[in-house]
């Protein structure tokens, strides 16, 4: 028993397409989208699903929009761990390597 060709090809064709179920997804899809990143796009879902929507999409539309960044994965990430690093020495934590945080 063969499988016909067509059907094959139809498999392939749905396994390439995009499904999207949830909000953090979609946002992901658009920054990798809008960096041109586009094979590291489990990053940024990954970022969209812990981090605040507002400050990812600020900081993705800054790179974005900088005409002599040449990696703009890289700066978006440097640029956003960068701001987050900030935004919690002004509520009082402590950054530490991996992640752990503690009260000054």
């Amino acid at each position: 028993m063969s499988i016909a060709p067509d059907y094959l090809r139809e498999i392939k064709k749905r396994g390439k397409t995009s499904r999207v179920y949830k909000d953090f997804q979609l946002l992901g899809l658009e920054i990798a989208e809008s960096l041109n990143d586009e094979k590291n796009k489990s990053i940024y879902i990954k970022l969209a699903k812990t981090n605040d929507h507002q400050e990812l999409r600020r900081v993705a539309r800054e790179v974005a929009s900088r005409k002599g960044v040449k990696n703009k994965g890289a700066y978006f990430m440097k640029a956003f761990f960068e701001e987050k690093k900030r935004s919690y020495k002004k509520w009082g934590w402590l950054v530490e390597p991996r992640s752990k945080m503690q009260w000054y």
